[in-house]
Order: structure tokens, then C-alpha cells, then sequence
């Protein structure tokens, strides 16, 4: 059972007065697996923030790359005009999505041309089709990797992909490993960073939304969260996998921070009393009231923007994960 985090939350809805944190970064990350973009605002679609994982590099069989498997990708630098990130902007003839990874010539990749789809791309249990960005981003990406490779874009037109449902009903994304967005608060960051020998970047855990002013580990306990007028829910704490681990300087993989969130954030020590699975914790995932609407303006978050927690949880055991 939920508990809200105060009366004023339980009634109406209404906002509380002081904020919980205010958003310090956003992240998109346009092409799955690959370098982000720290950007001052984005913009809400049915799938997440616009751009986010809109792309995905596939090997010869159609099944996608990350860098569980390929640490390279940690390297490839993605741009994309500074005015895609405005509401309501679409591309024109000379927009492109720039590519850069050393040893290779600058790739660009133009936004509005029409890509013929192919069948049996594969991400995680989805499969679907996906929309070919051409024989040159192909080679590009087949010399950098060394193994035939493509660059496919995610076919809205004909294809949808479903959040887990039993976490959160009738929400969509593109090719995010399982959520919209993922949100982690400098507080959880500073807290395990004071437990390594060497302290990490944020970049190691991918998030779209980094906030401050909250305590280390709080984002664990929201379930609704108001950001701008828009409504966000906290559905499931963020399992990590191999990625954190991966140096995004260099791609070289280590044993940090795995061995310590192991400590300290497994689901032994925050659900001891729930079904063991050996997995750890760190940040939010979360998905967006208003994405379920494809009409309305304004739905877009800015850093700065404070954040008002609604609902709560009264541990980490009592969140979803």
C-alpha cells in the first residue's frame, strides 16, 4: 500500500508547497548504448523524451548492440541540432544527426529523409520493424565495431513497444531497456561515491532526469512526483546491470560500482524480506501521466524545475522493483 507523504498531498492532488529537489541535468540519449546529450530542456512524447533511444545499432541478424556486449559504443559522440530539443521543432533537409568515434570520419545522418523499414529487429522481447538509415551509416558502423552492423531508426509509424504492464499500464517507449525515463538524485551519487576509492561520474548510470536537494537514496520512495504541471510516477526501481561499470571515457569495463551497490543497495539488504534475485538498485524509473495524451502544449521540463513529491512510499522495501 502507498502512503502519502503528507496530508496536503492526499487531497485534490494538490502540489505541496516546498519542493523535494529541482532537476540540475537531462540527459537524451538518441541512439541506444551511445554517448548522451546533456540538454536544458526536452520535450514529453508518448515514448519518453523526444529523441530518446529514437536509434539503435543492430548486428547482421537484426538483434541490438549495447554495451553489455559492445563497451565501444560507449565512445560514439551524438549530436543533433540545439533547436531539436525546442517544442514543436521538426526537422528540415539540412538537420542531421552528426556522429563522432575515434578513428573514424564524422558521420552524418540526415533527420528528415525516408528510410525503407526492415522486419526482425530485435531489442530485449521486442521485435518488430525499424526504419534503415542507408548503406553509408552501415559501413560506418560495421569498421568501427569490426562485425557487419546498421543503424535503424524506431518505426512509429508501424510499430509500438510496450512498457512492462504490470508495472505500468498502457505506457510505451522506444528502444529504453524497459522505461521512459530514469531518474537519480546527486544525493544517491555522492553517497555511493563516498564509499569508492574512485568516484564516478553520473554518465556511468544513464540517466534522463539528475536532481538535487533531496537526501541520498529519496527518489527510492516517490510514486508521484509533479515536474512543470506534468504528473510523473515512480514504478519500479532501477535494476542495474553490466553498463555502470564501464568506463564512458575509455569503454574499459571494472569491478565498480557493482561490488559496493552489492553492499549496500542489493535486494537482500533493501527487500530482505522479499524473494532474493541477486539484483541491485540505483535510481527511479519512471513514466508520465500526460505521454498517454497525444494533444496539449507545454509538455516540457527544463533544469531548474523544481520537483514536488506527492505520493511516497514509507521504505525502499515498499517500492515496486
Amino acid at each position: 500500500m502507498e502512503k502519502a507523504s503528507s496530508i496536503i498531498s492526499s487531497i485534490f492532488g494538490s502540489t505541496p508547497s516546498e519542493a523535494e529537489a529541482k532537476i540540475t541535468s537531462i540527459f537524451v540519449y538518441p541512439i541506444k548504448s551511445c554517448r548522451g546529450i546533456s540538454v536544458p530542456q526536452a520535450s514529453i512524447t508518448s515514448t519518453g523524451f523526444r529523441w530518446d533511444r529514437h536509434w539503435v545499432v543492430v548486428n547482421s541478424k537484426g538483434r541490438a548492440y549495447t554495451q553489455r556486449v559492445e563497451p565501444k559504443l560507449a565512445l560514439v559522440e551524438v549530436e543533433l541540432p540545439k533547436e531539436a530539443f525546442n517544442e514543436g521543432w521538426e526537422p528540415t533537409q539540412g538537420s542531421y544527426l552528426v556522429l563522432r568515434a575515434p578513428g573514424m570520419n564524422l558521420l552524418k545522418v540526415q533527420l528528415s529523409k525516408n528510410c525503407e523499414p526492415i522486419d526482425g529487429i530485435t531489442v530485449w522481447e521486442w521485435s518488430g520493424s525499424a526504419l534503415d538509415e542507408g548503406a553509408e551509416a552501415s559501413e560506418w558502423f560495421s569498421k568501427y565495431l569490426g562485425k557487419p552492423s546498421r543503424l535503424v531508426r524506431f518505426n512509429t509509424a508501424s510499430e509500438t513497444r510496450a512498457v512492462d504492464p504490470n508495472f505500468a499500464r498502457g505506457y510505451k517507449t522506444m528502444f529504453s531497456d524497459e522505461y521512459p525515463f530514469l531518474l537519480i538524485s546527486q544525493g544517491s551519487l555522492n553517497a555511493l561515491n563516498e564509499r569508492l576509492a574512485e568516484p564516478l561520474p553520473i554518465n556511468r548510470f544513464r540517466p534522463n532526469i539528475l536532481v538535487d536537494g533531496c537526501g541520498p537514496f529519496s527518489e527510492d520512495l516517490w510514486t508521484v512526483l509533479k515536474i512543470n504541471n506534468l504528473t510523473f510516477n515512480g514504478v519500479k526501481l532501477c535494476a542495474r546491470c553490466k553498463v555502470p561499470t564501464i568506463n564512458q571515457e575509455n569503454g574499459i569495463a571494472s569491478t565498480e560500482p557493482t561490488e559496493t551497490l552489492m553492499k549496500i543497495r542489493s535486494d537482500k539488504v533493501l527487500r530482505p524480506t522479499r524473494n532474493q534475485r541477486g539484483k541491485v538498485y540505483f535510481g527511479q524509473n519512471l513514466v508520465c501521466k500526460e505521454s498517454l495524451s497525444t494533444s496539449g502544449k507545454g509538455k516540457v521540463i527544463k533544469v531548474g524545475d523544481p520537483v514536488y513529491v506527492l505520493k511516497k512510499v514509507s521504505s525502499s522495501a515498499d517500492a515496486p522493483a
